[in-house]
């Protein structure tokens, strides 16, 4: 197959059209999104679902989220509640996956056998009118190989998927750089199962019942079933194995010259470091405070580090907090939860 990557914006009708026709053919499209770009399929056909688990290589029980154009149209798929409309006045369109419970019209191959869908209005323009023109909400996960790191550029999408899917949109690299924040609501509580763009802390501001799903910061116990993308399989994994530096218990800069020293890694140090690590292998991630700038390069960085050929990748642990839980939660999968240094340690 050859696959087309082309350059719109959201003023490319002709495009879009061309794509949103291919998405109701039952097709596959690459497009972006403002947090990372994603592999869309017509959420009402479950065979064309079930094409995006192939061309993933995307086990069958980690469910997908459906995208919609404008918050209303939840109503056609999911029974929404008072607390949803709360939700889509403060934060859509944006950055944030509601769970509710699936109307039948949504396949089981959607959403993994589960009763409930996840549903998410993106902020993106380019994405919002590629659903408008197919007339049908998109299912997507990211547009990446199962596991590996999420795309935020077309090129990363082209180098994943090209030969697999007929069209790649190419919008320019996005916003935010890791995946929406993902919520199971009931009529007045709220489970954070993924942390993203949308924080803890903002959603408290709606409802004052949130918990955080121990899901986010540990692993899935033996037999648990995924509510959300991205909580039972190692995710967002570099080729080189990555390990996470506690350094409220280990000095980062002496450590990582020390491995430098004896084997062929690279480091994703804060730019106030740089000058004082000793290797040409460096991944800058911005500023110490700036974790919107981390947040946004992180999985760009990962993808470097594979052009890198390097056997470890060694960065600094993020904090469980705030902004950062959202790189906390998609770097320890990447890593599989290896940390050296604290009471975290594993090694």
């Amino acid at each position: 197959m050859k696959t087309e990557l082309l350059r719109v914006d959201e003023r490319s009708d002709e495009i879009l059209q061309r794509a949103a026709e291919l998405i109701k053919s039952g097709a596959l499209v690459g497009f972006p999104t403002e947090t990372v770009y994603g592999l869309g399929a017509n959420a009402f056909d479950a065979m064309a679902c079930l094409e995006i688990f192939k061309a993933k290589g995307r086990p069958a029980d980690n469910p997908l989220i459906v995208h919609i154009s404008k918050p209303e149209d939840a109503e056609r798929i999911s029974y929404t509640n008072e607390l949803y409309y709360k939700l889509a006045k403060r934060f859509m369109p944006g950055a944030l996956t509601v769970i509710m419970p699936k109307k039948d019209i949504i396949p089981s191959e959607v959403t993994a056998g589960l009763d409930s869908v996840a549903v998410r209005c993106p902020v993106n323009k380019i994405a919002n009118r590629l659903i408008d023109f197919s007339g049908v909400p998109i299912a997507a996960p990211s547009a990446n190989r199962s596991g590996k790191p999420s795309p935020t550029s077309a090129k990363h999408v082209f180098d994943d998927m090209n030969g697999i899917i007929p069209m790649i949109l190419d919008g320019g690299d996005c916003d935010v750089g890791v995946e929406s924040t993902v919520i199971k609501i009931s009529e007045d509580s709220i489970i954070l199962l993924r942390p993203g763009a949308i924080t803890f802390e903002m959603l408290k501001e709606v409802c004052d019942n949130v918990s955080i799903s121990s899901a986010v910061t540990e692993e899935l116990k033996e037999g648990e079933k995924p509510l959300s993308p991205g909580m039972k399989y190692k995710h967002y994994a570099p080729n080189a194995q990555l390990y996470l530096v506690d350094d409220e218990y280990v000095d980062f800069v002496s450590f990582v010259n020390e491995m430098s020293a004896k084997e062929n890694c690279a480091v994703m140090c804060y730019d106030e470091e740089l000058a004082n690590i000793k290797t040409d292998k460096l991944l800058p991630v911005g500023k110490k405070n700036d974790i919107k700038k981390q947040t946004k390069r992180l999985f760009m960085l990962l993808r470097k580090a594979d052009d890198m050929k390097v056997t470890a990748i060694y960065a600094h642990l993020p904090q469980k907090s705030g902004e950062s839980l959202a790189m906390y939660n998609r770097m320890i999968r990447a890593c599989a939860h290896r940390v050296i240094g604290g009471t975290n340690g594993k090694i």
